[in-house]
Parts: C-alpha cells; sequence; structure tokens
C-alpha cells in the first residue's frame, strides 16, 4: 500500500492545508433482474486507495493525524456467503492502511467533525452517488453555528484536475502492469493471427483473444472487442461482433488485454484468408507508413500535435499516388480532403483508462509536451465502406487501421505493442504457416 500512501500524500501537498477531499468510488450496477454487472472500482478512487470493493468512500486531509479516512461496507457473514468476501473495517485499516474505518452507513453521521473548520472541500463522484447531499455538506456547519461562533463558508473543487494529470506519467510500478497487459495482447493478436480463417465469426474471434490473454493473468479487456470483418470495420466502434469472416476480406481487430486495471490498446488489420489482395496492400502499406512517421516524431518536448500533421502528410501523399485523391498534396493539405476517409484523429493516452485521462492542452491552450513515461496510443486508419461511391469499387468495403502503444523514453520511445506482427511479410508470415 506504500504507492498508494504515496500517492495520497503527494495530493495533500498540492491543495491548502484547511482542505477536505472526499472520493466516492462506483456502486454495483443491476445488469438485468438479480443479476449485477460485474464490478469496476471508479479508477481516480482506484488510483489513490487500491480499494476494489463497492459502495465506499475515502475522505483526505491534510494535516490530520488521521489523514486518510474509509468508509466502506461491514463484513457481513450472510452477504459474504452468497456475494463476495469483504474487507469491512478492520480489513480496511489492516490490507489498505486506512487510519480510521467507519460503516459506509455512517457517513452521514461521521462526515461533518471531518469536515470541521476546514474551508475547502475537494471532491470527486462521477456518478452523483451524492450530488444530493453536497449542499447540505458545504453549508451545514455555517447554518447550525451559534451567532457568536465561527462560521465556515466552504469552497467546493474538482479533485480530478490534480489526479488526473498526474496520472499521465506512469510511475515504475504502472509501467509494469501496463507492459504485462501489452505483451499478453501481443501473444493474443499472434494467436488470432495464426487461428483466423474464411467461416469463422467475429464471436469466436473474439474469444479466442480473451481466451488467450486470460491465460497471461488478464482478468478483463479493457474495453469492448472491435472484431470488425470487410465493411463492419469502416464503423469505428464496431462491436456487434456477430458476422462471419469471408474469403478475400480484411479482419480489423482492435483489442486490449486489462491487467491490474491497467489496459492495453492494439489494433492489428490482417486478411482473414492470409494472404492480402494488391489494393488490400495498397492500403495497408499506405497505414503502416504513416503510423512509422508519426512514431518517429515521439521525443521528449515533442508537441502532442506533432503526431497528427506527420500521419496525415503521409496518408494525403499516399491517396494521391493511389488516384484515390485527384489534387497536390498542397491541395489536399489545405482543403483536408483526405479527412473524409481518415475519419478520427491519430491517439490518445493510455492507462488505467483505454482513453486514458489528463488534458492535452496546457493552462494556455497550447498542446502539452510530451514527458518521459507518458503512454498512448498512435493509431492512423482509411476507411471506405461499400456506398463510398467517391473512390473505385476496388477500394470499397475496406477499413485498415493499425495501432501502436508508444512510451515516451528519456531520449526517445519506445514501441511497446511492436512484437505484434504489423509489417505484410510477418502478418503473412503468422498467418500461413
Amino acid at each position: 500500500m506504500t504507492l498508494y500512501q504515496q500517492r495520497r500524500e503527494w495530493l495533500l501537498s498540492q491543495i491548502e492545508e484547511d482542505s477536505v477531499v472526499i472520493l466516492v468510488g462506483n456502486t454495483e450496477k443491476v445488469r438485468n433482474k438479480n443479476i449485477l454487472y460485474p464490478f469496476r472500482q471508479d479508477h481516480d478512487f482506484y488510483y489513490l486507495t487500491g480499494f476494489a470493493e463497492p459502495d465506499a468512500v475515502a475522505v483526505l486531509r491534510p494535516g490530520s493525524d488521521q489523514p486518510f479516512v474509509l468508509f466502506n461496507q461491514p463484513n457481513d457473514e450472510y452477504q459474504e456467503v452468497w456475494f463476495a468476501a469483504r474487507s469491512g473495517q478492520k480489513g480496511a485499516v489492516e490490507k489498505f492502511g486506512a487510519d480510521k474505518a467507519y460503516d459506509i452507513a455512517k457517513l452521514e453521521q461521521q462526515l461533518p467533525a471531518l469536515l470541521g473548520l476546514r474551508k475547502h472541500v475537494y471532491l470527486s463522484d462521477e456518478l452523483g452517488l451524492y450530488q444530493h447531499r453536497l449542499f447540505d455538506w458545504l453549508h451545514s456547519q455555517r447554518k447550525q453555528a451559534k451567532f457568536d461562533q465561527p462560521k465556515i463558508f466552504r469552497t467546493l473543487h474538482s479533485v480530478l484536475p490534480y489526479i488526473q494529470n498526474k496520472r499521465r506519467i506512469k510511475t515504475t510500478e504502472e509501467l509494469s502492469l501496463l507492459k504485462h497487459a501489452v505483451n499478453a495482447s501481443v501473444d493474443a493478436h499472434k494467436h488470432v493471427m495464426s487461428i483466423c480463417k474464411p467461416g469463422m465469426t467475429e464471436q469466436q474471434i473474439t474469444a479466442e483473444f480473451f481466451n488467450r490473454a486470460a491465460s497471461h493473468g488478464c482478468s478483463d479487456v479493457g474495453y469492448p472487442t472491435i472484431s470488425a470483418a470487410g465493411n463492419n470495420a469502416c464503423c469505428l466502434h464496431y462491436s456487434e461482433n456477430r458476422d462471419a469472416l469471408r474469403e478475400g476480406e480484411l479482419l480489423l481487430l482492435d483489442a486490449g488485454g486489462d491487467y491490474n486495471y491497467y489496459t492495453a490498446d492494439i489494433t492489428r488489420t490482417f486478411p482473414i484468408n492470409g494472404t492480402f489482395t494488391s489494393s488490400q496492400r495498397d492500403i495497408y502499406q499506405l497505414v503502416l507508413n504513416s503510423l512509422d512517421a508519426a512514431i518517429e516524431t515521439v521525443k521528449p518536448g515533442a508537441s502532442w500535435n506533432s503526431m497528427y500533421p506527420m500521419a496525415m502528410k503521409v496518408l494525403a501523399e499516399g491517396l494521391i499516388d493511389l488516384d484515390i485523391l485527384k489534387c497536390s498534396l498542397d491541395e489536399a493539405l489545405e482543403t483536408k480532403v483526405y479527412e473524409q476517409f481518415t475519419l478520427h484523429k491519430t491517439g490518445h493516452w493510455l492507462g488505467m483508462d483505454v482513453h486514458d485521462v489528463g488534458a492535452y492542452l496546457d493552462e494556455s491552450g497550447d498542446w502539452v509536451s510530451l514527458q518521459p513515461n507518458m503512454v498512448f496510443t498512435i493509431e492512423p486508419g482509411l476507411y471506405f465502406p461499400m456506398h463510398c461511391q467517391q473512390v473505385d469499387e476496388k477500394w470499397r468495403g475496406m477499413g485498415v487501421r493499425i495501432e501502436d502503444d508508444i512510451l515516451v523514453t528519456e531520449t526517445g520511445y519506445e514501441n511497446l505493442s511492436a512484437a505484434a506482427p504489423r509489417t505484410i511479410a510477418d502478418i503473412e508470415s503468422v498467418m500461413c504457416a
């Protein structure tokens, strides 16, 4: 628990001495009738506590002799027989480092004393579980104080900018978890390529990916797997995963295993029968070239946005060479005509969330500069749906995206997912072995 304690101490050093931080964890959600969705703790709550049970609230107070107070579910033999074991208040102290723990049912009773005369309240309550009580918490002291007693006019702040911008820079421990998730996902992508063939279904591919990632300890995937065959790949967040894999088409697989709250995010596109057609090779190689060009811009001090224009320039040049765009490069870049085929930006932060938190712009409105131990994806793509009349028929029904997970190092970058086959030769070698 030392890591979580260090994070809490850092946070409390950033705010006013007369502050209280209230972190609200997630609650369980009903899937249907008496069946619940698998529980997932709020990531900002988990980042500071390591506590993964539902219905918990953490109260942090700088300068207090009890800076970390946790409200959580009590031990309950009946509930724990039917459902999951609970840490209870004793476990909250002994296992999770709380200075004091209370039954969550006593939150309203104990909170006024914890707020005391502190003037600043920093809140994280993403599900809005206590929004209906918030103003009572802020104003109760001054409304209940006698006329000759101090009245505290509290100010409400969001604590999320502190936590989420901190999460952009990964610690050694976080990088270890991320690399494990990426390596598990690389192996799962290789496995899927090796067994893929016409007649399978997108759902079978999805199951095979998760099964292989699970063999490396991944308890889940970090986001709904996109297993998109043929024209389905032109839907960016396709997740139905029901169609059959057909001869002569491509399969776009966007999938990442989740390991101990950290997720990979890797996309590979490959021919279902193991061999690229001529038109598929042209589009695939163009996307790969743009990805590699964007990756080469990564280094400490570079602008976050330096990757995107480089990738777009390469894509625009290639689309002109393939006679898909019928204009000069200068015209293409000025009018951004290529955007009808590229559709999205080229990446996002990666960590506990697949689209991880933290600002992309600094306080001046400029793009943030890359720093060592930032991790993000780069994922250019080209999409030509069946209904796209602007292109020759040979390109239609094809979506190609290639996505790698990139770590900024002291001198440049490390492509964490490079071992997942990405060149045409490597993909065909794995699939035809």
